[in-house]
């Protein structure tokens, strides 16, 4: 992450949030069930694609998911690819 970017847990909402200073520029929406994490969506704003944001956001989701010995189940494409394309994250795998 940049030091202006962010990314928080909104449980309530059940997603992980990229903040931009004070604009939310992605979202990734889950589920948890007995450890694991769901991850159906992972997406970024319009304005703001293209720019590595989603990749700051799945990096923030993974270190918080890491922290809290939780394991993820990536249902979005994206998110899968980011797992396939980082062995360091395997372990995390549900």
């Amino acid at each position: 992450m940049t030091d202006r970017t962010t990314v928080t847990d909104n449980p309530s909402e059940r997603q992980y949030e990229l903040w931009l200073g004070d604009e939310r520029v992605g979202l990734a929406t889950y589920a948890t069930t007995d450890g694991v994490v769901t991850v159906p969506h992972v997406e970024t704003d319009p304005a703001h694609q293209g720019q590595g944001f989603a990749a700051l956001l799945m990096a923030g989701l993974i270190d918080d998911l890491r922290a809290r010995s939780l394991k993820i189940r990536p249902l979005c494409p994206y998110a899968a690819q980011y797992m396939r394309d980082r062995p360091d994250t395997h372990d995390l795998y549900a």
